[in-house]
């Protein structure tokens, strides 16, 4: 069983919205998330879903990552990803939510934010079923891709290698990240805890069918 995952594709993480947290070309994505779903049995959303009475919110771009003292939303973050909200949107040309096999939002507790999607929780107590989803459908391979690459694809992806025996692929087309640096170290740490990173869907076709002529 194949499944897809399409993490936080939102407005908030694109030039679409450039007072939140635009991540250069995050809206170039769709193409490449279309073309990964595509390849897979299931597919599954991820959003982040947030308040805008958030503890951890900042009302200025340099205090971003500031230490909040919160034990669940350890850092500081300009408002995003709002709910009701253009930034709180998928982007243009994905599924409509009702359309996915299954849908996590995290973030909703003032209190909370999370970066995975597989718990509420930065302390990864509190579980948004992903996982056990992920089991009852019998997952064989994951394929992710989405938005940002160094923070919340990342710490997904990180999280379901430990929370499952499946293979873990990440498409490289469709993410994109906010700092070269913590993207290239994202990457490593992906590499290193077991991920298979591709560089399109093109590529995860070979990987998962390499007998088939291109």
């Amino acid at each position: 069983m194949i499944i897809s995952i399409d993490v936080d594709a939102q407005k908030t993480f694109t030039p679409l919205c450039p007072d939140e947290l635009p991540v250069a070309d995050g809206h170039h994505i769709v193409a490449e998330l279309n073309a990964q779903a595509a390849l897979a049995d299931l597919r599954v959303m991820t959003k982040d879903a947030h308040s805008p009475n958030a503890a951890w919110l900042c009302t200025h771009p340099n205090d971003i990552l500031q230490p909040t003292q919160l034990p669940d939303a350890p850092e500081k973050w300009v408002a995003h990803a709002i709910v009701g909200t253009e930034g709180f949107e998928l982007l243009d040309g994905l599924p409509a939510e009702t359309n996915y096999d299954f849908c996590v939002w995290k973030g909703v507790s003032p209190a909370l934010h999370p970066y995975g999607a597989c718990f509420h929780d930065v302390r990864e107590r509190l579980s948004t079923g992903l996982i056990e989803w992920l089991t009852v459908r019998g997952a064989t391979t994951i394929i992710v891709g989405g938005l940002a690459t160094d923070y919340c694809v990342k710490s997904t992806v990180l999280q379901l290698l430990r929370g499952g025996n499946w293979q873990v692929l990440v498409n490289r087309a469709a993410c994109r990240g906010i700092a070269e640096e913590t993207v290239a170290a994202a990457w490593t740490e992906m590499t290193a805890a077991g991920a298979v990173i591709l560089d399109n869907a093109a590529a995860i076709q070979h990987h998962l069918n390499p007998m088939q002529p291109n």
